[in-house]
């Protein structure tokens, strides 16, 4: 398995993130928390019921910076976009918690899916079971598996975890021999196709055209990267795919939730209001 230097790095300093974690809270504790925690909401059900009735099933990401490109948005106040994206028409919240190379917190998540209804997803590079209790414990209903970073074995192993505690599965791949792991390993209905090259950090989102043809139709293909304008919402849909994870087009926006409104529900003609650009 040949891992992006990025991602060897960032996966390195997220083992020793994970082992401090650890030294200052029990497994045991983290598991009292997750039981504790308000009930998932349906993450998947909220994406395929969207997409079942052919209308666009956005997951809105809630991301302050990125290693590639830095800050994307200053004025960064996640409860504001989580209710911009909900009147904007958001399906889901995607919540970066990377702390060191994403700028982004546990306490976001909590804040932004706190601020509405929509059920959210802990964007981080999940590695160890530790830390898919944890999401449950700070209010994640569903967490990302990126292939590209997990053995097969360990792969299965955040899954039933996440099974166990009742949250939902974002797998994700970049190619197709990740795409087969992926359908071997698991059984989520969520698969999400990365459109971004890890190795060259070039995006085509010709990448979800040429798997679509791999995946089984009872799976919901999330595309991911990419989408910039009407013409790639279309070109999506046409093909099939109504899911959607967006950030970067949103977080450079004024105010998020109407750019999302104006990307993927045109027809609404309104403005969601929500954040003082100031």
């Amino acid at each position: 398995m040949s891992i992006p230097t990025v991602l060897e790095k960032i996966l390195a300093r997220k083992a020793e993130e994970v082992a401090a974690c650890r030294a200052r809270v029990s497994l045991a504790e983290i598991e009292a928390l997750a039981r504790a925690a308000d009930a998932p909401r349906g993450f998947a059900r909220a994406l395929l019921e969207r997409a079942e009735r052919h209308e666009p099933a956005v997951i809105a990401e809630v991301k302050k910076a990125s290693p590639s490109k830095g800050v994307l948005r200053e004025n960064f106040n996640p409860a504001l976009i989580a209710r911009s994206y909900e009147a904007g028409g958001a399906a889901c919240l995607s919540v970066l918690t990377d702390v060191d190379f994403f700028q982004g917190a546990d306490a976001y998540l909590q804040e932004a899916r706190a601020a509405c209804s929509l059920p959210v997803i802990r964007k981080d590079f999940m590695i160890d079971p530790y830390q898919v209790v944890e999401a449950r414990a700070i209010g994640a209903d569903c967490i990302l598996l990126i292939v590209s970073a997990l053995e097969d074995s360990r792969m299965k192993e955040l899954a039933a975890t996440a099974k166990d505690v009742g949250l939902d599965v974002l797998v994700e791949v970049h190619d197709a021999a990740e795409l087969d792991r992926a359908l071997n390993c698991l059984d989520t209905p969520l698969v999400g196709i990365n459109n971004r090259n890890l190795h060259t950090f070039e995006v085509s989102l010709e990448n979800t055209l040429d798997l679509l043809p791999r995946i089984p139709r009872d799976r919901l293909v999330v595309t991911e990267s990419g989408i910039l304008n009407r013409a790639d919402v279309e070109l999506m849909e046409v093909s099939g795919v109504y899911a959607f994870l967006v950030g970067e087009a949103f977080m450079r926006a004024e105010e998020p939730g109407t750019e999302l409104s104006r990307l993927f529900f045109p027809e609404r003609n309104r403005v969601v209001a929500g954040i003082d650009p100031d």
